[in-house]
């Protein structure tokens, strides 16, 4: 068989559910790592949005890849916010959804202009800092801090899509219980996301070519949150605070070597 046969013969099997380019393996993969990646977000704190988006940055195309998965991770923050309503602190979202929607409207002309090693750095640094000085991230008035972090989070989250990592942190200085942080976390990353709908008009764009796909995993994300909910009351405070502690490094040492090296081990 000849290489144009060949290539022919691999598309053939694609575009299952009228998704582009996504075969029912594939499909059926993604839809898995939804489940995967909701559990991890909750049982762990964090992490799950940047591993679910490390997966399908293997197998969708760049200009869908953030779009896609700000649906996916809007449908996760809403199911899981809805499951844990009880322990969101409320205080904290009217400042973080001002921030948000000052971000979004801020657009990229700075952001664009810094070197995307340079970014990850200046990330990757600062969310070590805050998360092993936790006392750094509650610093100044509880209000502005919030209104800070939802600018900040939903202006660099248009072009990174994964920014709990950043939110998270902060989120847990504040949090008296995991279940506060797991469920505020949830809340204000939902705020996040649709902010980032707007901000790069999401209706209207070749998305929606990827709806059968994006609401099967949203369904399963939801099921993800569920099962993290029910560990998440299995596993002791002090326990759950190392286990974020300890993934948040992983993820911003992952970053450290991508900006020195350019290629993730993550």
């Amino acid at each position: 068989m000849c290489s144009s046969d060949l290539r022919f013969s691999q598309k053939a099997g694609m575009d299952f559910f009228y998704t582009p380019d996504v075969g029912p393996l594939m499909f059926a993969g993604l839809t898995f790592a939804s489940f995967v990646t909701a559990f991890i977000g909750v049982f762990t704190g964090t992490a799950g949005g940047v591993i679910l988006l490390a997966i399908m940055a293997t197998v969708m195309s760049p200009a869908a890849l953030i779009p896609v998965h700000t649906v996916i991770q809007l449908g996760s923050g809403v199911t899981r916010t809805m499951i844990m309503w009880r322990w969101v602190m409320t205080w904290t979202l009217l400042p973080f959804i001002v921030g948000a929607a000052l971000g979004a409207a801020a657009g990229a002309k700075v952001f664009v202009s810094l070197p995307g090693a340079v970014l990850q750095v200046i990330l990757a640094v600062f969310i070590l800092v805050v998360t092993w000085m936790p006392k750094l991230g509650r610093i100044g008035a509880r209000g502005g801090r919030f209104l800070a972090l939802g600018f900040v989070a939903t202006f660099v989250g248009v072009f990174v899509s994964a920014t709990g990592t950043l939110v998270a942190p902060f989120v847990a200085s504040a949090s008296p219980d995991r279940r506060n942080h797991a469920a505020t976390l949830g809340a204000l990353m939902t705020f996040v996301h649709i902010a980032k709908m707007a901000a790069f008009g999401v209706i209207g764009f070749s998305i929606w070519n990827y709806a059968w796909l994006m609401a099967a995993m949203i369904i399963t994300g939801a099921a993800g949150n569920w099962v993290g909910e029910v560990a998440l009351e299995k596993i002791s405070e002090q326990r759950f605070r190392l286990i974020l502690q300890l993934v948040l490094t992983l993820l911003c040492l992952n970053l450290l070597w991508t900006a020195a090296t350019g290629k993730a081990w993550l």
